[in-house]
C-alpha cells in the first residue's frame, strides 16, 4: 500500500471515526483489511463493509477481534465503513468476550465505490492477487454506486475481469 492509501484510511479514521490516535499502518499478510498500531500500542481494524450489516457480520469482526487480541495482546477497535444505503439488521450490544475489543460501524452518504475501485486497481497495478472478497466487492460496484455512474462501473468491473 503507498502513502497516498493510507493517509486516506488515516483520515476515515480521524474523520469518519473521531479517533485522534496518533497511529501507524502494519502489514499482517493474514488479514486483506487495513491494520494500524497506535503510539499507545490499540490495534486499529479498518474495513469496508460489502453487505447489510446482520448478525452473521458482527459474529465474524467478534471473532476478527479476538484473534486480533490473541496475536497483540492490546486493545482493538474494529472499524466498518458502509454505505448509507446498505442495511444494519444489528442493535448495539455488549459483546461478552476475554478480549478488549470494541466495534464502531459508520454509515457515510459517500458511495465509496471509487474507494474500492482504486484499492482492486492498485492490488492488480502492485501485482497482488485478488481474494474472494475482492472479487465479490468488484462484482457489487455497480449495484453500490449512484445509478448515473452504473455504466461506468460495469466497464471498470469488465475490464478488470478480462484481465483474470
Amino acid at each position: 500500500m503507498n502513502n497516498d492509501e493510507i493517509e486516506t484510511r488515516k483520515k476515515i479514521i480521524r474523520d469518519v471515526f473521531q479517533d485522534e490516535k496518533e497511529i501507524e499502518y502494519i502489514e499482517d499478510e493474514k488479514l486483506d483489511s487495513d491494520l494500524f498500531r497506535a503510539k499507545t500500542g490499540e490495534i486499529i481494524y479498518l474495513e469496508l463493509q460489502m453487505e447489510d450489516f446482520d448478525e452473521k457480520e458482527l459474529a465474524r469482526y467478534s471473532e476478527i477481534a479476538e484473534e486480533l487480541y490473541e496475536k497483540y495482546r492490546n486493545e482493538i477497535f474494529i472499524y466498518i465503513l458502509c454505505p448509507s444505503n446498505f442495511n444494519v439488521c444489528v442493535k448495539e450490544c455488549e459483546i461478552k468476550s476475554e478480549a478488549d475489543f470494541t466495534i464502531k460501524l459508520a454509515c457515510i452518504k459517500e458511495n465509496p465505490s471509487h474507494f474500492v475501485l482504486d484499492i482492486i486497481k492498485n492490488k492488480l497495478k502492485n501485482k497482488e492477487k485478488l481474494t474472494d472478497e475482492d472479487l465479490h466487492a468488484l462484482s457489487m460496484l455497480p449495484v453500490m454506486c449512484e445509478k448515473e455512474d452504473r455504466i461506468y462501473f460495469r466497464e471498470e468491473c469488465f475490464k478488470i475481469m478480462n484481465r483474470l
